[in-house]
């Protein structure tokens, strides 16, 4: 699964601003993706309805198993996605 394909779908969306996926642990499949995702002033987010719209664009493998709703996404000084934050942001909420 490449992060950046799930986000340019995610971002794609009209009610989010940002977003950023990484992987979490699983028993079964060692591991899985998530998203955080920063929606646009105003909009409002439901996270099934997210998966809902992404399965016209990505495969089932692909689809974020949880979206959770941030101010802002977890960067590194340079701009990067900070994905291990971005993971344990996603666990903790």
């Amino acid at each position: 699964i490449y992060p950046a394909q799930v986000e340019a779908a995610l971002n794609d969306l009209p009610e989010i601003a940002d977003s950023a996926v990484a992987g979490i642990p699983d028993e079964r499949l060692g591991e899985v993706p998530v998203a955080a995702v920063v929606l646009h002033r105003g909009a409002t987010g439901d996270g099934e309805a997210i998966r809902q719209a992404l399965r016209a664009c990505l495969a089932a493998y692909e689809l974020p198993r949880r979206v959770v709703f941030v101010d802002a996404i977890p960067r590194h000084e340079t701009g990067k996605v900070n994905r291990d934050e971005v993971a344990k942001l996603v666990q903790e909420l």
